[in-house]
């Protein structure tokens, strides 16, 4: 007896990723049956896709390329046979609304979603290699990019997507105008509600800290048993410069404040009644507004004056046309020598050459980067030689509390989703 079905899917045969193929398949019920052997499968471009008998094979020109068992007998059905192998190509009679991760990368993110849905079957969680993306995502109604560059050709072929969002805040990586014009939503998660501008905001004090009171020194210096050395700095009286002044900025603002440093810093538009590069007696308070946090505010006109006063240059911008490379050769030559450049928003913020180049010379007095110009960062590249550079995974916004908390994001929009409901927790870009 067989159970046929036609149907479009991405199968694997000992961890080979296949492309996403339209296929007949069909749910053998059987004992002491024979079959082909793998290799007989695999020239005929057909493969096992489950246990107890499930075989797919490829429909190349008809389907008489049906694989049938090499030798009829009588069959009897395993119990629950049908409904798992329904349940695997989504044809239980029942709506399923599915879930797409792209690539391994930042794995806490579709960890925890699937521990957050795992209650309910009307969801599926998939995590797709970053190839092949590109060939499964038009069976998916959902998309997590994480690291994925999604340009107009793979958007087209989303033909059954809703919603493509970020798990988090940057959204350089879509193309939105080709989503919008597949009629798709793009959203992000707002940061600061999440938890993740404070966990991001926490890093770059982190990386201050490291490199001021010179962390691989002081490594050497454990490892070769000497006491009382090297000498370090502290933050106590620097001028630190965040430029971008957003989420991230803000909680930076407020973490660095009991340091005893002095803030200089720039965004797009100030509310009206602040001025650009307008100066102001700070005395904060919890009652006081985020922008009191700021010694010194400016706009875009400021960043090389503002550069060449600080002890410490943040990189907190959004990415986008107008802000990539924005830290190349003239502003770093800009900052005072020995500054130290601290970057935790994106890598393509940062000019690799003159970043490269200032190091060299000695004119940039440290590097602390938790994001690359290619990622995963080549871990031999030229500029994690110098010993004044402290590197991160990508891990500033990767903690417990704000991963638990997107996770639900992501879970609670698919919910919503499946049953047309309004979504919440996210920010619709177009």
């Amino acid at each position: 007896m067989y159970v046929r079905f036609v149907k479009t899917v991405a199968v694997k045969v000992n961890g080979d990723r296949l492309r996403e193929r339209t296929i007949l398949l069909s749910a053998l019920m059987y004992r002491n049956t024979t079959y082909p052997s793998l290799s007989t499968l695999l020239k005929l471009k057909a493969l096992v896709v489950g246990d107890n008998g499930v075989i797919a094979a490829i429909r190349t020109t008809s389907s008489s390329h049906l694989l049938a068992p090499q030798h009829q007998c009588h069959c009897s059905s395993s119990p629950g046979l049908l409904g798992k192998f329904q349940e695997m190509t989504g044809d239980s009679g029942n709506p399923i609304t599915r879930v797409l991760f792209c690539g391994p990368h930042f794995p806490a993110s579709h960890n925890y979603t699937k521990e957050y849905l795992q209650s309910h079957p009307s969801i599926k969680v998939d995590v797709v290699p970053l190839d092949d993306v590109p060939h499964a995502i038009g069976n998916y109604d959902i998309c997590v990019v994480k690291n994925m560059r999604l340009n107009p050709d793979i958007i087209a072929r989303a033909n059954k997507m809703k919603l493509i969002m970020q798990f988090g805040v940057g959204l350089e990586g879509v193309d939105i105008n080709a989503a919008t014009k597949h009629g798709i939503k793009v959203a992000r998660i707002p940061s600061d509600a999440t938890g993740n501008a404070t966990s991001c905001a926490e890093m770059a004090i982190y990386q201050m800290l490291g490199l001021l009171r010179k962390q691989y020194e002081m490594q050497v210096a454990v490892r070769q048993k000497r006491l009382g050395e090297p000498v370090g700095e502290t933050l106590l009286g620097k001028t630190i410069f965040i430029m971008g002044y957003g989420n991230i900025g803000i909680h930076l603002a407020k973490r660095l404040r009991p340091f005893g440093v002095r803030l200089l810093a720039t965004k797009r538009r100030w509310p009206s009644s602040s001025q650009s590069s307008c100066k102001s007696d700070v005395s904060y308070s919890e009652n006081g507004t985020h922008d009191d946090l700021v010694d010194e505010k400016g706009g875009h006109q400021d960043i090389f004056k503002f550069a060449s006063r600080a002890d410490i240059v943040v990189c907190c911008l959004a990415m986008n046309s107008d802000t990539a490379g924005i830290v190349d050769k003239d502003f770093i030559s800009s900052m005072r020598k020995g500054a130290l450049l601290i970057n935790i928003a994106r890598g393509g913020l940062l000019d690799y050459e003159a970043v490269l180049h200032h190091l060299k010379s000695g004119h940039l007095g440290g590097l602390g980067i938790d994001v690359a110009w290619t990622e995963p960062f080549d871990p031999d590249d030229a500029i994690l030689k110098f010993p004044n550079v402290i590197i991160t995974p990508h891990v500033a916004g990767v903690t417990e509390c704000s991963y638990r908390f997107m996770a639900k994001v992501v879970g609670d929009v698919a919910l919503q989703l499946h049953t047309g409901t309004p979504l919440t927790g996210v920010e619709i870009v177009n």
